[in-house]
């Protein structure tokens, strides 16, 4: 855990049950490391390049925390440098909640989950919006159905990450990369078809019952 995350989450009443519980120890020395802010490695930059979704909360002005699920395609997440992430708000069911939550409070925590190889990475960091207008300018976040118009660009500055326990994330997998692991055993399976029909028309040229079909053939 990198001592930054620690130090904006570990509260007073935190480190107290931390204490009470006996992980104080193992979490004080990264509180104690603090620097700063964080920035992405290579690591993380790749990471975030291949997700697919997220978890979003943002608090309003009821106090109240409001978590939402974010997709797309592999890649709708961009990482602009170590320190900037940003992803195209497109137009859905125009509740607007984490977008009037953010015009009162920027902060964001965002948790992005690798289920297959049960990875999961914490972000903290503080929200530009970038309007309807200057989004629509904006290449790389095009969407590839133009019928779906980008609303506006969340620009994350990251302040923390941290890297959760794997322990309890439970495997899941998207149907293509269901497809990607089967495609070999398709590929099998049709070349065995394929030997299967080439030896039956041999037989049925030659004049003799196939087995499958013949007198002899089980019940």
């Amino acid at each position: 855990m990198p001592g930054n995350f620690g130090s904006r989450v570990f509260t007073p009443i935190v480190k107290e049950l931390q204490e009470r519980y006996g992980s104080r120890h193992g979490y004080e020395r990264y509180t104690s490391a603090a620097t700063g802010e964080d920035a992405f490695s290579e690591f993380e930059i790749d990471f975030l390049s291949r997700r697919d979704s997220f978890y979003m909360a943002t608090v309003g002005s009821t106090g109240w925390p409001y978590v939402q699920h974010r997709g797309g395609p592999a890649g709708f997440v961009k990482v602009l440098d170590p320190q900037t992430i940003a992803f195209a708000d497109y137009r859905g069911n125009k509740q607007y909640v984490s977008t009037g939550n953010l015009s009162t409070d920027d902060r964001v925590a965002m948790i992005f989950v690798d289920y297959p190889n049960q990875a999961r990475m914490k972000i903290l960091g503080r929200v530009k919006i970038i309007d309807r207008e200057h989004a629509g300018k904006t290449d790389q976040f095009q969407p590839e159905d133009p019928k779906t118009p980008i609303e506006r660009i969340f620009v994350i500055h990251v302040e923390a990450f941290d890297w959760n326990c794997p322990k309890h994330i439970t495997p899941r997998y998207t149907a293509e990369e269901i497809r990607a692991v089967l495609a070999p055993f398709e590929i099998r399976m049709q070349k065995l078809e394929e030997e299967n029909e080439r030896l039956r028309r041999q037989i049925a040229s030659d004049g003799s019952p196939s087995p499958a079909y013949g007198p002899d053939a089980p019940d």
